[in-house]
């Protein structure tokens, strides 16, 4: 997988504000452009930051209203667009039932085949280069976080001992760097580990969705490149944080820390957040000591390879 880039296309909790719309975040992998949440006005965020419409699957974490109900706006869109192949569209249960009813609200029938798929806690979607599994997270309704991982790449090429050990120049190049022995001019078979470095851990992303602090996401995590984690309070808010199944920001920083990710994005923000998120940011740096940051609608990052 060459491309791993997320765009945040809401990064606000229960309500848009001014500054932050819905849940939602678009993330190009590969080739593949997937949604993670869809909440109301998500379609036009995407015009806005240029994440385009050729979405290839939606993955609902949840589904209260702030997450979904954006997916019937850009049904029709996609629609009007004149979309033919399938969309796949992901959730826990009750996902079918929910979104058959998103998919055909209204008088417009849809053009194109749109598959509904429900997932549960361990689950897998494989996708070519990469995979999406499914974690069971703690929240008031069954909830759903998401690890993509691609997959170990091969160690890095030496072309200086390739050519010592008499491969010459082509294709045979290309096969070790496949991991398939070839044989030399002169009869001699060289394998790839002759020739190849160590292999590379691939990238990993995880999503938190809507959740409390808990270990099935924490293990998930583990040495993630990227947690993007739901930080929906501050610390003097921690009971409500309890009664609605929510984390704050320290939590989010604790999650970090004991998954020993590289790296933590807070979203998902309340509204009392909404124009200054520095106390968030303070309370999840006290608990992580990696790089953090405070999504903002329109944050774009993308995640380098391993080496």
């Amino acid at each position: 997988m060459s491309i791993l880039r997320l765009t945040f296309l809401g990064t606000s909790a229960a309500q848009p504000t001014i500054h932050r719309n819905l849940s939602g975040l678009a993330v190009k992998a590969d080739t593949d452009l997937l949604l993670f949440d869809c909440g109301e006005g998500s379609q036009r965020q995407m015009v806005r930051f240029g994440t385009g419409f050729n979405v290839d699957a939606v993955f609902f974490t949840h589904f209260h209203a702030d997450h979904y109900l954006g997916i019937i706006g850009f049904l029709r869109t996609l629609g009007m667009n004149g979309r033919e192949r399938p969309l796949k569209l992901y959730g826990p249960p009750p996902a079918r039932r929910l979104l058959h009813q998103a998919v055909h609200l209204g008088v417009d029938r849809l053009d194109f085949p749109v598959e509904l798929l429900e997932l549960r806690d361990g689950d897998r979607v494989e996708r070519g280069s990469y995979v999406v599994r499914a974690v069971g997270v703690d929240h008031r309704v069954n909830a759903l976080g998401y690890v993509l991982e691609e997959e170990e790449r091969a160690g890095r090429f030496d072309l200086a001992r390739a050519v010592a050990l008499g491969v010459p120049s082509g294709p045979l190049f290309g096969q070790l760097q496949r991991g398939e022995p070839v044989q030399t001019p002169d009869g001699r078979t060289v394998r790839p580990e002759e020739v190849l470095g160590p292999a590379r851990p691939g990238r990993k992303l995880v999503v938190s969705g809507d959740t409390r602090p808990c270990n099935a996401l924490v293990e998930a995590a583990r040495g993630a490149d990227l947690l993007v984690h739901e930080s929906t309070f501050s610390d003097d808010e921690q009971e409500r944080a309890h009664e609605t199944r929510h984390s704050t920001a320290r939590e989010a920083g604790s999650v970090a820390r004991e998954a020993q990710v590289l790296r933590l994005v807070l979203t998902h923000l309340s509204s009392r957040h909404d124009a200054d998120p520095s106390r968030l940011l303070h309370q999840a740096r006290e608990e992580f000591h990696g790089p953090v940051e405070v999504a903002h609608d329109g944050l774009t990052l993308e995640l380098p390879a391993r080496e």
